[in-house]
């Protein structure tokens, strides 16, 4: 839990609406679900993993559509190249983290995998890209950007999709069309559950 508290108190030190601490608080939230998802058995581990997949999907294509272009221009092509590969990889993970039965060893195994993963994603981030754009964008812009992080989180899809993942472009273009399904989606399993 450590990174969780420091990327909170780092989170802190930043306005409200800063878009790096909204990501920030976001990291820490996603390792927190780890270890809720790690510490839950039967329906409530499958609760909380439901949780974690839906904050990874919609965190991700928003870093993808508002942070990249901005931190490509400050940290640069090769360091977003690398992370969108990253998120691409990620989100195939997850893809298969989901058709599993998250009460199997195999799940497990996978899950501490992905979750250093994870990890290694947010330390790159927060030491390659959130850096830069602190200091090269000013307070009114990084307040825009969190504007617009929140809204493009708002219409994301909830599950991972593979074939747009680490290419903002093609989130851009299929991001609409998959939130609908999928939030259709949770919905219908949503009220099968309470049935």
């Amino acid at each position: 839990m450590k990174h969780a508290e420091r990327e909170r108190t780092e989170a802190a030190r930043l306005p409200q609406g800063n878009i790096i601490r909204i990501l920030l608080e976001q990291h820490a939230q996603i390792r927190e679900l780890f270890v809720a998802v790690k510490a839950s058995t039967g329906a409530p581990k499958q609760e909380r993993f439901d949780e974690l997949r839906e904050l990874l999907a919609i965190h991700e294509v928003g870093e993808e559509m508002i942070l990249r272009p901005v931190s490509k221009n400050t940290a640069g092509h090769e360091i977003t190249d690398a992370r969108n590969h990253e998120e691409d990889e990620a989100t195939h993970v997850l893809a298969e983290l989901e058709k599993m039965d998250v009460n199997s060893p195999e799940f497990d195994t996978k899950l501490s995998q992905f979750e250093q993963a994870v990890s290694d994603h947010a330390e790159n981030e927060e030491h390659q890209e959130f850096p830069t754009v602190l200091a090269q964008r000013t307070e009114e812009e990084l307040k825009r950007l969190g504007e617009r992080l929140l809204k493009a989180e708002k219409t994301a899809p909830t599950h991972p999709h593979p074939t747009a993942a680490g290419s903002p472009g093609m989130v851009k273009v299929a991001g609409p069309f998959a939130s609908m399904l999928d939030r259709a989606r949770d919905a219908f399993k949503k009220n099968s559950d309470e049935s």
